[in-house]
This record gives C-alpha cells, sequence and structure tokens, in this order.
C-alpha cells in the first residue's frame, strides 16, 4: 500500500513558484485562544510530532472536531486528486496528521477553515472524527491571502485556479495588482498574465482546468487579433497535440490577414541586416535551419533539426563552442 505524508508548504525551488513571501509572514504572532464549546479529547500519541513543531513556534495545537469546520470560503482550487487524496487518507490512517489545519474561530462555537483543505478532506476519507489544528485571529483579508499562497506553493495548481485567486481578492478587498503581487509575493505583471486568462471563452478555460492546454498557450491565443476565433484555434491546438511553436506560427498565419495594410507592410519589411548576418553564421556553423526572431533587442532563436543524429551534432557544436 502506498502511503504520503503531508508536508509542510513551503515555497517551491523553481523560479516561478519561488515566492517571496511565506505563509508566516501573512500570520499574527501568537495569540490567546478562547477555550473550545466543549472539553476536547487531547491528541493521541500517534499524533504528538505537530504538537512539538508548535511549540517551537509558539501555537498551540488543539484535536477539533471535523464537523465543527466550516469549508473555507476564500477557496479557489476545485480539482482536488482523487488519487493522490486516497493516498493521503490511507498516510493519515495509519501515521495521522503530521501538519496541523489553520481555522480560524467563527460564531456559535465553530470554526472556518483557513488551510489544509486536502488534510480535510483525506481525514474524513480515513474515518478520522478530529483533525489537530492551530486556532489563529485572522480577517477575512487575512485569510483570503493566506489561502492564496498555499494554493501558489502547490505543484498541482491549474492556471485558472490561479487566476480566480487573484481575481477574487481584487474583486472582494479592492486591491490593485501591483498590491496582490506584493501581498503573495509575485510580480504585477505575473498577476496581470494570470487575470488576463478569465477573458478566455468558457470552453478554453476548461482546456485549461483539465491540463490540455497550459499558461504559455493560454497567453498566445490572447494575441489573436480575432477573439472569436480562440475557441476554434485552441480546439485545433488541442486535437493536433501543437506545441506553443506551432501553436505560435497558426496565431501568426491567421493574424496576417486581419492586420491593417500599415501593419502588414511593417510585417513585410527586411530584418535587421546584422541579425540576418548573425541568422546566415549560424545556419553554416550548425548546418540547418535557425530563425532569429528579434523586438528591439529581445528575441529568441529557434534552432530546427530534422533527425535524432541532426540533434546531437547541434548539441556537440553548442557544447564545444561552449569551452
Amino acid at each position: 500500500m502506498t502511503t504520503t505524508v503531508e508536508k509542510t508548504a513551503v515555497p517551491a525551488p523553481d523560479k516561478r513558484r519561488a515566492l517571496g513571501r511565506g505563509l508566516d509572514s501573512l500570520l499574527p504572532g501568537p495569540r490567546a485562544v478562547a477555550p473550545p464549546p466543549a472539553a476536547i479529547a487531547p491528541p493521541p500519541v500517534a499524533e504528538t510530532i505537530p504538537q512539538i513543531q508548535a511549540q517551537r513556534s509558539g501555537d498551540e495545537v488543539r484535536e477539533i472536531p471535523l464537523d465543527l469546520i466550516d469549508n473555507n470560503p476564500h477557496q479557489t482550487r476545485y480539482f482536488f486528486d482523487q488519487t493522490m487524496l486516497q493516498e493521503l487518507s490511507e498516510s493519515i490512517a495509519a501515521n495521522g496528521v503530521v501538519q496541523p489545519v489553520v481555522v480560524r474561530p467563527a460564531a456559535n462555537g465553530r470554526y472556518t477553515l483557513v488551510l489544509g483543505e486536502r488534510r480535510c478532506r483525506a481525514s474524513k476519507l480515513a474515518g478520522k472524527d478530529s483533525i489537530p489544528a492551530i486556532v489563529r485571529t485572522v480577517s477575512e483579508q487575512q485569510a483570503a491571502e493566506m489561502t492564496v499562497v498555499e494554493n501558489l506553493q502547490r505543484h498541482d495548481l491549474n492556471c485558472i485556479e490561479q487566476a480566480n485567486a487573484f481575481a477574487k481578492l481584487s474583486r472582494e478587498f479592492g486591491l490593485t495588482q501591483e498590491a496582490i503581487g506584493k501581498r503573495v509575493g509575485v510580480s504585477r505583471e505575473s498577476v496581470s498574465n494570470y487575470m488576463r486568462l478569465l477573458k478566455l471563452p468558457a470552453s478554453v478555460m476548461q482546456y485549461l482546468q483539465e491540463g490540455r492546454l497550459g499558461f504559455s498557450e493560454a497567453r498566445v491565443l490572447l494575441t489573436l487579433l480575432d477573439a472569436n476565433l480562440i475557441p476554434k484555434i485552441a480546439d485545433e491546438a488541442v486535437k493536433k497535440h501543437l506545441s506553443v511553436m506551432q501553436l505560435e506560427d497558426l496565431v501568426f498565419a491567421t493574424n496576417v490577414p486581419m492586420q491593417k495594410p500599415a501593419e502588414s507592410e511593417q510585417r513585410a519589411k527586411p530584418i535587421d541586416p546584422n541579425v540576418r548576418a548573425a541568422q546566415t553564421e549560424l545556419e553554416r556553423v550548425l548546418g540547418t535551419r535557425v530563425r532569429i526572431r528579434d523586438r528591439k533587442g529581445k528575441g529568441k532563436i529557434v534552432i530546427e533539426y530534422g533527425t535524432l543524429e541532426d540533434f546531437d551534432r547541434v548539441v556537440e557544436i553548442l557544447a564545444g563552442k561552449s569551452h
């Protein structure tokens, strides 16, 4: 039986997920927590790990009945992998919950979940009646920000869920894109790029939620001059399994007939002589087609190859040039 242990959410190592602010920066300091509505039994021995961890940071961990914890109203994650959820429930059944969830006090002796929805769901699947939790008094905005940060730090968050998280902060708390970026530790441009995805047609957003299209493909689709063509081009990209580069070429070819004469003439102008010379020299050295796309000093170099032998040869040449 495969088991997994839920780990503390920390910034992921890759640059896209590395956040400047962690959850700790959004959590207020230790607070005195009001007594629970009824006497709650102390946690079993199997769940002393979170208690020890909490003592180090000054937090108090309580064993709270799951039926007293209400859903997180700021949750924007819609998809939970059922296989991973089942594996987590098996781990919890065998080892307990290693990392406590975070809740905030609600009315009538109840609590509202802030962090740890997967652990709550998996605990219920495992037949647990209660879960170790840290009770924190936080505002609605703090709770929403903490939810967004926790979701951003998970690798399986799809781009539409992330876009909805940013939109929720903007809509409900009046935060600008720059303010959102500062609060959750990403750039303003990143917030803007994700929120633009919500302008896509519903059918395309469904592709993104299912993982059949990604963030890069979505950004390319948004460059179509005729927005009515987005669903059609997206369908073609999915059916033909187009790469981002192939999709870029398709969108470019679709846009050209729609451009104004002045724009078309500008596109038809010869490329910069220096760029052309560099492209010609690379093709001579590498023995394969090379395309350089330059826009005011920024762009990309595309090296094409026809066979695996060509690929190996080009890599060897580039490696030799780097020494």
